[in-house]
């Protein structure tokens, strides 16, 4: 099956005039096939695929460069809105010049994160950061705090999604929720058995 054929980044759309833009699936696109290329690349032999890969490391030096003096500009209201953006936001991690300290970016993360988890039974939030640790209090469908393989995956996706957001930090630990947030455990037993009649009583 040929894949989809999308206009070229700075091609003019159909009957617009303008530019065409990438919307996020096209964006994930072309990351994936970033990625299969580059690991081709990596692994050709020959001084062709070394050059290649200095030109790809130039490039993308340029590109951090001129994304840095943009954020040069940008006042914190900017800098806010642009870190918002979830590509953006990830260049900026990339380059290291990220205006935002690790904590929000994780929390963020997390936040992003939750809609999938929600639909799947669980939840998640980030309980804090300590030194290079996130702590995240995790829920997984009627397990609590987590338990077998849906809280291992739910964990693993938690702790992937932190660690690209805030690279500074070096583990996602998960942490019991607090005892106030547990629902109340109320024997079956307890429910069915009627209480003592006293002694007259009919």
């Amino acid at each position: 099956m040929a894949e989809p054929v999308h206009p070229a980044v700075g091609e003019a759309a159909e009957g617009t005039g303008l530019p065409s833009r990438l919307d996020d699936g096209e964006v994930m696109a072309r990351l994936a096939r970033i990625d299969e290329v580059l690991e081709k690349v990596e692994t050709a032999p020959g001084p062709m695929a070394q050059a290649a890969l200095d030109a790809i490391r130039a490039l993308t030096e340029v590109y951090g460069e001129a994304l840095a003096r943009v954020m040069d500009h940008a006042d914190p209201a900017l800098g806010a809105r642009l870190a918002d953006d979830e590509l953006l936001d990830h260049l900026l991690v990339l380059h290291d010049i990220h205006p935002e300290p690790p904590e929000l970016r994780a929390s963020r993360a997390v936040e992003r994160l939750r809609p999938a988890l929600q639909e799947r039974g669980g939840d998640a939030e980030l309980a804090g950061v300590e030194g290079p640790v996130a702590r995240v209090r995790l829920r997984t469908p009627g397990c609590g705090s987590g338990c077998g393989s849906a809280s291992a995956g739910f964990e693993e996706a938690v702790r992937e999604a932190v660690l690209a957001a805030a690279p500074e930090l070096t583990a996602v630990e998960a942490v019991p929720e607090p005892e106030s947030a547990k629902a109340a455990f109320v024997p079956l037993d307890t429910v069915l058995r009627r209480p003592a009649q006293p002694q007259g009583a009919p």
